[in-house]
């Protein structure tokens, strides 16, 4: 491989973050339990930093690095920045919640950081390799964080489970991009959509590589029917993990899909985007309607995930700018969500008590009317209720849907939407309409996670009140 020295400036970000996530463990093998906030304190600047360093270089900037294998792009750009402020939401929220139950380690940090890193080199990936690569950084590192707690079973049986699976994915993907280089000859997915422009890729690889490659991605991103190991996976980690694997990575899973479908392969829109619209309403009947029926707060929302997910792939199925920038615009605001949801969880838990079940809401607005108005936003919004910001993020996807002319899609949406409200105002009822009996859901006195979701259950209103800049990049990153 060759490269210049401008190969290394590009993916200085890169560099910053590998470079203080290594340093990070050298300071934290030094670093007393009592000490742990300076392991804390400087994983959430590593990552704020990382984030500063994609903005200092201009969001603007278009580059192919590292021999065809690395772009830096609007795209890219965005996601970068939106994934490391993420993360360190992420790790405010979990301080305290580690901290009660004994998992205040320098092993969370450095995984997630690590993860992180994985999401990075994937969102910039131009390259089968690359993407590859990025995927297994980001993959391994989440299977260890949600086996984080040794000592409940329940933990490592959802470990074992994601594992599992997550390798299963992990080998379809593989088997399927064997495919597309076969066919093609190339690794490089501009150089992939060149070869099938010619017409000298075999259609038989191409057909079987792109089954696999839509499976694969099903699997990675929790769409119905590939979803069996999410809700397991979900309710089973420790909901400092949950928090994390069930927000940034979506937006990384995100980016995959759309470097492998349209950068690779965007000649076949038509194929894929019959299977993506199958796999859509499939994940918003499923997620939905099985979301109705539990009584456990993180397994409704990871069944509320599939439902979502089913509301991000209605984006890409269009194959249009239009469509790829609602797609984009809901991602970030569902990963801002589903972090204020799960972060409310840990939030309102305490040592020995989880506030998992939707009965620890009862009565929350008479014993913390805080936190009961910050979880009424993050159920709210999650619901598309307006103003919220996740109102526009389904306005947004529904519009592309119509403008394609795929009427049949919009309307699916709409009708498990409203199916969907109903589970989020019972979570709602519960905090204010029923009496608190047996309920113990209380605030955490930690400044910083009552700041910091504080702040995010502002921004789902304050986003959806202007949404214009946001969309704006959005729209930027595929112009």
């Amino acid at each position: 491989m060759i490269f210049a020295h401008a190969d290394l400036d590009l993916i200085l970000p890169e560099l910053v973050l590998l470079g203080g996530t290594l340093a990070l463990l050298m300071v934290d093998l030094f670093v007393r339990q009592q000490g742990r906030w300076l392991t804390h304190a400087l994983s959430v600047l590593l990552l704020l930093a990382t984030g500063a360093t994609v903005i200092a270089q201009g969001m603007t900037l278009d580059a192919v690095a590292w021999s065809g294998t690395y772009q830096r792009d609007v795209l890219a750009a965005v996601l970068k920045v939106a994934i490391c402020g993420i993360s360190a939401l992420c790790l405010v929220y979990a301080r305290p919640y580690l901290a009660d139950r004994g998992l205040w380690a320098g092993e969370f940090y450095s995984l997630v950081l690590f993860a992180t890193l994985g999401m990075s080199i994937l969102v910039s990936a131009a390259s089968l390799i690359t993407v590859y690569l990025g995927l297994e950084l980001m993959a391994l590192s989440t299977y260890a964080l949600v086996a984080l707690d040794r000592d409940n079973g329940r933990a490592s049986e959802a470990a074992m489970k994601y594992f599992v699976l997550g390798a299963l994915a992990s080998g379809m993907l593989l088997y399927g991009m064997s495919m597309l280089y076969g066919a093609s000859g190339t690794l490089e997915l501009r150089a992939i959509a060149t070869a099938l422009g010619s017409n000298d890729a075999s259609n038989a690889l191409l057909a079987f590589g792109l089954a696999f490659v839509v499976v694969g991605l099903a699997f990675k991103l929790g769409a119905a029917p590939f979803h069996m190991w999410l809700p397991d996976v979900y309710q089973g980690a420790p909901t400092a993990v949950t928090t994390f694997i069930g927000s940034a990575p979506k937006l990384a899973a995100f980016a995959m899909a759309y470097r492998l479908l349209e950068t690779a392969l965007g000649g076949l829109s038509d194929q894929w985007g019959d299977m993506l619209s199958l796999l859509a309403v499939a994940s918003l009947a499923v997620g939905n309607l099985a979301a109705i029926m539990q009584s456990n707060l993180k397994r409704m929302l990871a069944y509320s995930t599939i439902s979502h997910v089913g509301f991000l792939l209605l984006g890409l199925v269009q194959g249009t700018p239009a469509g790829y920038a609602a797609a984009l615009f809901y991602a970030i605001v569902y990963a801002l969500m589903s972090a204020g949801a799960f972060g409310m969880i840990q939030w309102l838990a305490r040592r020995g008590f989880e506030a998992e079940e939707i009965a620890d809401l009862k009565g929350l607005h008479q014993r913390a009317p805080w936190a009961a108005f910050m979880m009424l936003l993050f159920m709210a919004s999650l619901a598309g209720v307006p103003p919220l910001v996740g109102f526009f993020g389904k306005l947004m996807v529904l519009k592309a849907v119509i403008d394609a002319g795929r009427m049949w899609l919009a309307v699916s949406a709409v009708v498990f939407a409203v199916i969907g409200a109903w589970y989020y105002l019972r979570v709602i009822k519960a905090m204010y309409f029923d009496p608190p009996e047996g309920a113990d859901a209380m605030p955490s006195r930690d400044a910083g996670i009552s700041f910091g979701l504080s702040a995010n259950g502002l921004a789902q209103l304050g986003l959806g009140l202007y949404w214009g800049p946001l969309i704006a990049w959005c729209l930027r990153a595929f112009a």
